[in-house]
């Protein structure tokens, strides 16, 4: 019989479509361009972005979304370094990514070869496995072995290095040997023994809190941790991206008294959350000296880090939480008084800082502040909205005022506290929601795609727009415009400072990103973005009406913020001290 011939392209691409790869971001070129055609003639969606940072950044975030490794796909060299920012962003966030870049053939190492770099040693620290395709026949294994290695134990992500020789060369079918689908990661247990001493210490706690991070979203436990609340009346904490596991909305939550509550719980059950930055470390002054920590997470390794655990329960969130939700239902536990003297402190703290900010977001002076702007948006914001939400002052008060009631269902900075990622994120967030009733598994996030950024954070990637307009993307990119990094100027101010022919490299501050700049206008540039602007709060209000109402692809929406509004005082200073 005569033997079928397949390129290596071909076998790549069948082998990322056996593993479940749904979708590759990238920019293409020397040597990957067939590869990328090879992605699509198996049905894998490709995404061809404007630069290998915002590919990665969107790869990185469909892993979290999705549970199944986005991928990246790069020219070598460069376009890998371009690309280093998204496997470093999910590597610390805990996400599964497969990076795929093309390289120098083996009979041109040490020569000088077209963008020749040494990738697999340079990725190592940025990934938890990398390898080099030096055969075909290695092509089924490796692939399956990077999708697999991603998923299992701590999410996180992996490289492969691909020959340019390898995509193009024809090889006899036979000598690939296609593996089955890698299986979802094992669900795993803590130890009963573990479990009954975790349920014990909670019951005997006076003042114990759950703090939710974004690691039971992605183990989409929502309903166990739903569940787990309600029965206990134990007060929860979010972190940012563990927003709307339990809905933000729910009696329970105390994210408007986070200080307060982290200075008296005396118990605290950490789910899919790490004591890092974010937490303060789980140190006082901000968290009560005398705490105990119970600990849920899938790694090991981060059980007892930054604070020694009392009770460290290692397993898949899902399933822990549902033996806790057993082992309480044994003991028959009846659940915190909700008018106990700790409670009805939360519940006046709670009312206090919600009407605070209340009171700032019916403020209606021009120049609008951040608070103003976001009381307009979010009476237009649908309830299922996915909020992307980047920037300083733009994240930092959004966090605090947007509710989420969904699992998944807001995406920013995360634990590598990274800017730039936004447009990237959106467009991701927005073809997995596009794509999700036709997709086999779940829950996955559903809803209108809302980026809401600083000029700053916009800035990083604003080129994407036209990667949304391509793809009929109907995002909604708004940018919160107050002329700068944290605070901007006012036009008086900069023509001040430029007064008498000043040097602007040697009087604008580093912070200033330029007066009132028309985003909205580079937005007509591109076939089928609607360009709005806003200067007001009618004519935000007007701008919303129409942005909601349009779906035939993107909306950018220019909010014109003034530049010295701010956050309201915080009780505590940020980690690293500014003289600012």
């Amino acid at each position: 019989d005569k033997l079928t011939s397949m390129d290596g392209g071909q076998a790549i691409a069948k082998s990322l479509k056996g593993q479940g790869i749904e979708y590759v971001f990238g920019i293409v070129g020397i040597p990957v361009i067939e590869l990328a055609i090879a992605c699509q003639n198996e049905g894998i969606r490709y995404i061809g972005m404007r630069n290998e940072q915002a590919a990665s950044y969107a790869a990185s975030v469909i892993g979290y979304l999705t549970g199944r490794p986005g991928v990246c796909l790069s020219v070598p060299g460069p376009g890998l370094i371009h690309s280093l920012a998204g496997m470093a962003n999910a590597q610390q966030n805990c996400w599964p990514l497969l990076m795929l870049s093309g390289s120098y053939d083996p009979d041109q190492s040490g020569l000088g070869a077209f963008q020749e770099f040494p990738q697999v040693e340079a990725v190592r620290l940025y990934s938890k496995y990398s390898a080099r395709l030096e055969t075909p026949e290695s092509i089924p294994f490796h692939i399956e072995k990077a999708v697999r290695t991603s998923m299992f134990g701590r999410p996180g992500a992996c490289y492969i290095d691909i020959p340019g020789y390898l995509i193009n060369a024809t090889f006899e079918e036979d000598k690939f040997k296609f593996l089955p689908k890698c299986p979802d990661p094992p669900v795993t247990m803590a130890d009963p023994k573990e479990i009954l001493r975790a349920v014990k210490l909670l019951a005997s706690a006076r003042k114990p809190l759950v703090i939710i991070g974004k690691g039971a979203a992605y183990a989409d436990a929502s309903e166990e941790l739903n569940q787990f609340i309600a029965a206990t009346h134990i007060p929860f904490l979010p972190t940012p991206m563990g927003k709307g596991v339990v809905p933000d909305t729910s009696p329970f939550c105390v994210a408007a008294a986070r200080s307060k509550v982290l200075k008296e719980a005396d118990v605290i059950l950490l789910v899919g959350a790490r004591l890092n930055w974010i937490l303060h470390f789980g140190q006082p002054p901000r968290f009560n000296p005398d705490r105990k920590v119970i600990q849920v997470d899938i790694c090991p390794e981060e059980l007892g880090n930054a604070v020694p655990g009392a009770v460290m329960l290692n397993g898949h969130i899902k399933a822990v939480m549902n033996q806790l939700i057993g082992e309480l239902n044994k003991m028959r536990f009846q659940g915190l008084s909700l008018e106990s003297f700790f409670w009805r402190g939360l519940k006046a703290k709670v009312s206090d800082n919600t009407r605070s900010n209340k009171e700032m977001m019916k403020d209606r002076s021009v120049p609008m502040s951040f608070y103003t702007a976001y009381d307009i948006m979010l009476g237009h914001f649908p309830d299922d909205a996915i909020i992307i939400n980047e920037g300083s002052s733009t994240m930092d008060i959004g966090r605090t005022v947007m509710p989420n009631t969904l699992p998944k269902h807001r995406l920013d900075a995360g634990t590598f506290a990274t800017m730039g990622l936004g447009v990237g994120y959106a467009i991701a967030a927005c073809l997995v929601s596009k794509n999700a009733s036709s997709r086999v598994g779940g829950p996955f996030p559903k809803g209108r795609v809302i980026s809401v950024q600083g000029d700053s954070a916009f800035g990083f990637s604003a080129m994407e727009l036209e990667t949304a307009s391509r793809y009929n993307l109907p995002i909604i990119f708004i940018v919160l415009n107050n002329n700068g990094i944290y605070m901007g100027l006012t036009k008086k101010q900069v023509d001040s400072l430029l007064s008498g022919n000043a040097d602007p490299t040697l009087v604008l501050p580093a912070t200033y990103l330029g007066h009132e700049v028309r985003y909205d206008k580079m937005a007509t540039a591109f076939k089928g973005v609607k360009s709005l602007f806003a200067n007001s709060p009618a004519s935000l209000d007007k701008a919303m009406k129409t942005a909601l109402n349009y779906t035939s692809g993107p909306v950018l929406v220019n909010v014109i913020i003034n530049p010295a509004s701010q956050r309201k005082p915080q009780e505590y200073d940020w980690l690293t001290k500014s003289k600012l």
